[in-house]
């Protein structure tokens, strides 16, 4: 009877680990098959005009440099707002705040804010900034948008990996006689920097990927304009550029090459943040 039941629950184990294996399979065939098909359709739709111009209406030729600058425009605004409100609210919330309710109150905002579809991140920037705050379409009304929306990644990523700092670090600090205040700066913040690079580098991935809420609050133009001025002006993302290029224009050898761009920035933002992790790591081991 013991044998019988040994068996069937041998059956049984070994079913649960070919379903998970086939599981895993099917899910890295899946992003292999997306990201060769990316670059495979788009790499070659990559030059250096594209990369090196902007877009020409007389003469139909096509660049997408207003754009890159428009992305690098967008996570440095989203990041220079983004990181002290996150990093500060994680820090009241970890080192200050002493009533549960209120920390778990907020706690579940954060988690609210993280599951909103980011439409309607779009639509309440469009009506509160562009129109209640007048600030018209535009890069900087797109960019606080962004910081709501990537307010939780910093705040929870932060939280966590404050804490980790052991709270004996705390006690000696204090028992040093210093503050509460530079027991944080001194002591708690460069314990916990890996968290604070993390959440950082993860804002930057959603930064690029978002088109949705910046279709409403920072437009679809390609001009060309320097960082202040294209802060207050309407401009295109590489995702909003690539919406336009494939669904307004039917350019989809230019959507491809930038599809391919995203998918390279993307790898690029996922492999430094596993090298920033591991680096911490080392670190703090030494």
């Amino acid at each position: 009877m013991n044998g019988q039941i040994g068996i069937r629950r041998k059956i049984k184990i070994g079913l649960l680990r070919a379903a998970c294996g086939l599981c895993a399979v099917f899910t890295c065939s899946l992003t292999l098959f997306l990201l060769v098909y990316v670059l495979v359709k788009g790499i070659p739709n990559i030059s250096w005009e594209l990369l090196s111009t902007k877009p020409s209406y007389l003469s139909g030729k096509i660049g997408i440099l207003p754009d890159i600058l428009n992305t690098v425009y967008m996570i440095a605004a989203t990041l220079v707002f983004v990181l002290p409100l996150g990093v500060g609210a994680a820090v009241y919330l970890t080192e200050y705040a002493k009533n549960k309710r209120v920390v778990a109150a907020i706690e579940y905002a954060a988690e609210t804010l993280s599951g909103i579809p980011s439409i309607i991140y779009g639509l309440v920037g469009m009506l509160f900034f562009c129109q209640f705050l007048n600030m018209q379409t535009s890069l900087l009304a797109g960019a606080l948008t962004l910081v709501i929306m990537n307010l939780p990644t910093v705040m929870r990523t932060t939280q966590e990996s404050l804490k980790t700092v052991p709270q004996s670090y705390r006690e000696g600090a204090f028992g040093l006689g210093a503050g509460k205040w530079r027991v944080i700066r001194t002591v708690v913040l460069p314990g916990c920097i890996d968290g604070i690079v993390t959440g950082c580098i993860l804002s930057v991935g959603r930064i690029l990927g978002e088109s949705a809420a910046l279709l409403f609050t920072a437009g679809f133009a390609h001009a060309l304009n320097g960082f202040l001025k294209g802060l207050g002006s309407a401009g295109a993302t590489l995702t909003v550029s690539l919406y336009v290029y494939a669904k307004e224009q039917g350019e989809f050898g230019v959507a491809f090459a930038i599809a391919a761009i995203l998918m390279i920035l993307t790898l690029l933002v996922n492999l430094l943040a596993a090298l920033a992790g591991r680096w911490f790591k080392r670190r703090q081991k030494l």
